[in-house]
């Protein structure tokens, strides 16, 4: 209990990133129940490692140009991944979604190999940025030690942005997610509220990565939603559960990886990976007995 003391604590060190954590555990299982709900789970594995993709390309955009190397703490290197991160994150979603209403080609395939090319990218964009691979590929690993309160001030607008576009135009998202046949029929601008979503979900996926990785930006943002999805009865007890379940979980992995020493962004999704699971079994035994009676 003496841990969970100190990270309660308000002079705790490493509370921006106990906050930040939450903050994502909270938010992105909002965005993705829209993932689970349009059977996009591959796009959700994908995006988040392109993402990181476009904030290897930005901070190694001065080593190209030979203006030299920013530093690692300054707001401008957080500024230049924030915009790498976001224009990849959102060319990518766009680009996917637009080849998935063609309906040409195996788009799991396509979002395989982006997955992969994105991954291997990155790691070697970063290993030929001495500066930049201190700080960053420990992100990308999940390894979560230090932010700044420029970082959680940033990462607290830019979700406080989602979650007031999402409340004020949620019966619209989730017609066309659910029912597109029906929203089609009631005239909805269907392809408008695609745009939308797919820009939110380009943020919210931008702003995770930049700030925990996108290890823990992708079990977040579907490991949460799976979980909800089995037990949840409507959309809304479908979106609470898959919030709390996220948030309540960034703060128990957190207060786990600091009692032991362990990579916070590992443990949180082997938290989440472990609740889906027994969540799954007990639904399963509960259905198995419903049945047997």
């Amino acid at each position: 209990m003496e841990s969970l003391r100190e990270i309660l604590s308000p002079d705790f060190l490493l509370r921006n990133s106990l906050y930040t954590s939450m903050l994502i555990g909270f938010v992105c299982p909002l965005v993705g129940v829209f993932l689970v709900l349009r059977r996009l789970v591959f796009m959700g594995i994908a995006l988040p490692q392109i993402s990181s993709t476009g904030v290897a390309v930005a901070l190694s955009i001065p080593v190209w140009l030979g203006t030299g190397q920013l530093e690692h703490t300054t707001a401008t290197e957080h500024a230049l991944a924030f915009a790498g991160s976001t224009v990849f994150s959102l060319t990518a979603i766009l680009i996917l979604a637009f080849l998935e209403r063609r309906g040409r080609g195996q788009p799991e395939g396509r979002l395989g190999a982006a997955y992969v090319v994105a991954a291997a990218l990155s790691i070697l964009l970063l290993s030929k940025n001495r500066y930049a691979e201190v700080g960053w590929l420990d992100l990308l690993k999940g390894e979560i030690i230090t932010v700044s309160n420029f970082d959680l001030v940033l990462t607290a607008a830019t979700l406080a942005i989602v979650l007031t576009v999402l409340g004020m135009f949620q019966k619209e998202l989730l017609l066309v997610s659910f029912d597109r046949t029906m929203a089609v029929t009631l005239g909805k601008k269907v392809f408008f509220w695609d745009v939308l979503l797919y820009l939110l979900i380009g943020l919210t996926v931008s702003m995770a990565v930049l700030s925990v990785g996108p290890l823990i930006s992708f079990g977040f943002l579907l490991i949460p939603a799976l979980t909800a999805h089995l037990f949840a009865r409507n959309m809304r007890q479908f979106a609470i559960f898959a919030s709390l379940i996220g948030g309540m979980s960034a703060f128990a992995g957190f207060w786990i990886a600091y009692q032991w020493d362990c990579p916070i962004g590992p443990t949180d999704v082997v938290l989440l990976g472990i609740i889906y699971a027994t969540t799954w079994i007990a639904n399963r035994l509960i259905k198995a007995f419903t049945y047997a009676r």
